[in-house]
């Protein structure tokens, strides 16, 4: 026992997540920096809109990504020693992301000029599309599938601390909060730019690698995945939007305090699963009953870390909640200790996920999502007007378990025959 828990901590696998933690604290800390300043210097309304305006570029990505976020990483991996297969994945991925940034960017400069609810913070919205760009220049996927976990380290801290460098030296006055999205774009397009050059160059790919038959068949393969990863982006993103749209931008920006401080953990529970992702779709592949185990191992000592960590968090939701704002401290904290469920059961069912799209069964994992989307949607709607910020948390609660449950009993009777 003692030697398997030694050869585990000295595992490749270990050593590579911990130089990927490195990282991902900065993921982590960046918002502990950045957030309470922009609450002191913009107001907690104007944070709302700030959330809201970030929120609807974050949704966006989606259909930069088309799904090839986690198509691409699975290919890739399963590619990874085949050199002409790697450059056609890699230039049709690329290939595909500028055409669907060129055709997003444009759709929604439309929207901005015409949609009431976009053009009344028109300049917030336009200088939030820099964030679109960085994703089309994200090598995060490529290096995923490759497992360079030591790259994507360096360009999540080079990012980051350009982030904040731009926060605290050009974010002085309350109408100074249109350009927050816009610094994010900014530094994320320097570094994830000059890492894309760089793969380029290693994978030799030309001109001549983009092939728009290719790209046609991905767009039309991708479609089911895309969709649903569509879906899960609304569930993410449209709760502080339905805020701002459906009550005001003071509850936009309540509810994004509470996030700001649970996304600090859902972010983790998601690059954690980008982590391992890529390592359970190779063994999937080669060896199932490895794979499982593999699965087991990590996710379940996730679990246990993000449970402590939660017990925490509601012990000290009142000081924690005084770290972002001093203002509304009791009621942000009720919230808080609300929402802390929400990153508890994900640290359930983003392990789930894992095993659903590692076994290739991505047409149930749409059905799946499509439903407790649409359904988590509709009630959103619904609640908000009668319980504002609390019941968005509840409703988000619900559709975490759902999706849970729902994964679970897919998978039942297949893990049985591992």
């Amino acid at each position: 026992m003692q030697l398997r828990i030694s050869k585990l901590i000295f595992s490749p696998a270990v050593r590579n997540f911990s130089i990927y933690g490195v990282g991902q604290v900065f993921n982590l800390v960046t918002p502990l920096i950045v957030v309470p300043y922009l609450v002191l210097v913009c107001g907690v309304e104007n944070y709302g809109k700030i959330s809201i305006g970030m929120a609807v570029s974050f949704f966006l990505m989606v259909f930069i990504d088309y799904g090839t976020d986690i198509s691409a990483v699975k290919e890739i991996s399963v590619q990874r020693n085949n050199p002409s297969q790697l450059k056609s994945i890699i230039a049709t991925t690329l290939g595909a992301k500028a055409i669907l940034f060129l055709v997003t960017t444009a759709l929604f400069s439309g929207f901005i000029a015409t949609v009431p609810f976009f053009h009344q913070e028109y300049l917030l919205f336009y200088l939030g599309i820099p964030i679109l760009l960085g994703q089309l220049v994200n090598p995060t996927g490529i290096l995923q599938g490759l497992e360079h976990f030591t790259s994507i380290t360096v360009m999540t801290i080079v990012s980051k601390l350009l982030y904040v460098v731009l926060i605290f030296t050009c974010i002085q006055s309350t109408s100074d909060y249109i350009y927050v999205n816009l610094f994010w774009g900014i530094a994320n397009t320097v570094a994830y730019s000059i890492l894309l050059v760089y793969s380029l160059k290693k994978h030799q790919i030309v001109r001549s690698d983009f092939q728009m038959s290719a790209i046609k068949h991905l767009l039309h393969s991708n479609f089911s995945l895309f969709s649903s990863q569509l879906f899960v982006s609304l569930q993410m993103y449209a709760p502080v939007v339905f805020l701002g749209y459906f009550g005001s931008n003071f509850w936009a920006g309540q509810y994004r305090i509470v996030e700001q401080i649970l996304v600090i953990f859902k972010t983790y529970l998601l690059l954690f699963f980008n982590f391992v992702y890529p390592r359970i779709c190779y063994l999937v592949e080669t060896n199932r009953p490895e794979a499982f185990r593999y699965w087991r191992t990590f996710n379940g000592l996730n679990f246990v870390f993000i449970a402590g960590a939660m017990v925490v968090l509601f012990t000290c939701a009142s000081w924690v909640v005084g770290f972002f704002t001093p203002t509304h401290r009791d009621t942000i904290a009720e919230l808080l200790q609300i929402g802390i469920g929400i990153p508890l059961l994900m640290a359930v069912s983003v392990p789930l996920k894992q095993l659903v799209l590692g076994f290739g069964r991505q047409r149930e994992y749409t059905r799946i999502t499509l439903f407790v989307v649409l359904l988590t949607l509709i009630i959103l709607a619904i609640v908000i007007p009668f319980y504002q910020v609390k019941g968005v948390l509840y409703v988000l609660l619900l559709a975490e378990l759902l999706t849970a449950i729902l994964f679970y009993l897919f998978l039942k009777e297949r893990l049985k025959r591992i």
